[in-house]
């Protein structure tokens, strides 16, 4: 059956203490009886005890010079030291006590003092090892903890990644697929080629100047700009419902005919509606139907396909109509030619308060040399002076 009793060395020159000491401890603990503190310090390279009795008064290394040794050591530095002495002297005891003793008795010790002084600080000693290892196991848990955290980051960085690396593909996707259907449409329509193109780069510097100038700031904040720029390539789309002879007509046309054309608004609302339908993805076909279904409309009513008035035209619709007159205006048709860009602004800022929401009139009266350096970009056109 395995020992496990506690061990204790007894460090003494005097052979009586030694052999009182052995005897007083032999029941409960395995006892080493050492002559010197030299001999302690060997036989320490070998064997660690639980706890050491050392006397003071020693030839050659006494007990101060011994612990000093002592607590000098990694190896042997917490090992509990009880003083023994044959002389009460506080100024002792204390100097014991700040060199790393735990306790001081005074020989001829009492035996039941002396186990209860042993079991006390031994019982300490265990208590600090456990609080130790307990320590240990926390802070090898925390690490672990720090460990798994670590590597949830790194797994949600890569997750929010791929995420985000899908939505652009999705995106882009949306984006080819809106581009190809407006460009089918505009395809039909011999005398707009690049229209969507131009109205979009009008719209984002519209855009861009709101968002600089703090004009309908809250309703700014609420839209996601890339999806809104990306839906107003389908601002003509219900230009695909309206007869060819129509639509490609080479001159002025009959109030009959205009009717019709004016039918492509609600015919994109329609088109849009039924995309809506198959997709659970909305959020871009809203800002499309709004594009589509207003951005014919006028601030004093007098619009289609609702004669809506005022603020009960949606912002992007208001948006888009600047973008879309301001682009018919600089453009050749068979019944017209194209306007120089100052005179295209002329009319625009005189349909201030009728045509156009006023407030961004004036936003487009301060972003329109840029709309004059878009068109001359993406298309030869007429300069000249009002």
């Amino acid at each position: 059956m395995a020992d496990n009793r506690k061990t204790i060395f007894v460090v003494d020159d005097d052979l009586t203490s030694l052999a009182v000491a052995k005897v007083a401890l032999k029941e409960r603990y395995n006892t080493l009886t050492v002559n010197s503190g030299a001999q302690l310090l060997k036989i320490l390279e070998k064997s660690i005890p639980d706890l050491i009795l050392l006397d003071i008064d020693m030839p050659d290394t006494d007990g101060y010079e011994t612990i000093k040794a002592l607590k000098s050591d990694f190896k042997t530095t917490d090992i509990p030291v009880i003083f023994l002495t044959a002389h009460s002297n506080s100024e002792n005891e204390l100097r014991g006590i700040t060199l790393g003793a735990v306790d001081y008795i005074i020989k001829p010790f009492s035996t039941p003092l002396l186990l209860k002084r042993i079991e006390m600080h031994l019982t300490v000693e265990s208590q600090k090892h456990q609080l130790e290892s307990q320590n240990q196991e926390l802070k090898a848990k925390h690490q672990e903890l720090a460990l798994q955290k670590l590597e949830l980051v790194n797994f949600n960085t890569k997750l929010q990644e791929m995420v985000d690396a899908k939505v652009k593909t999705i995106l882009e996707l949306q984006s080819a697929l809106l581009k190809s259907m407006a460009e089918l449409v505009e395809s039909r329509d011999d005398i707009t080629g690049g229209h969507i193109e131009r109205t979009q780069s009008y719209l984002r510097a519209l855009l861009e100047s709101m968002k600089t100038r703090d004009i309908y700031k809250n309703e700014v904040a609420e839209w996601d700009l890339s999806l809104v720029l990306m839906s107003a390539q389908l601002h003509d789309v219900g230009k695909i419902a309206v007869k060819d002879n129509i639509l490609n007509k080479p001159g002025k046309l009959t109030p009959e005919e205009f009717e019709e054309i004016k039918k492509h608004t609600t015919f994109g609302g329609e088109v849009i509606d039924k995309i809506m339908e198959s997709t659970s993805e909305h959020t871009f076909l809203i800002y499309a139907k709004i594009f589509a279904m207003t951005h014919h409309e006028k601030w004093d009513g007098s619009g289609y396909p609702k004669g809506l008035k005022g603020e009960d035209i949606p912002i992007l619709g208001r948006l888009m109509a600047i973008a879309d007159v301001y682009d018919a205006l600089t453009s050749d048709r068979p019944y017209k030619a194209a306007f120089p860009h100052d005179e295209a602004v002329r009319i625009i800022l005189d349909g201030k308060g009728t045509h156009f929401d006023p407030l961004l009139i004036d936003l487009f009266s301060g972003t329109s040399d840029e709309f004059g350096n878009i068109a001359s970009a993406l298309r030869p056109m007429k300069t000249g002076s009002a």
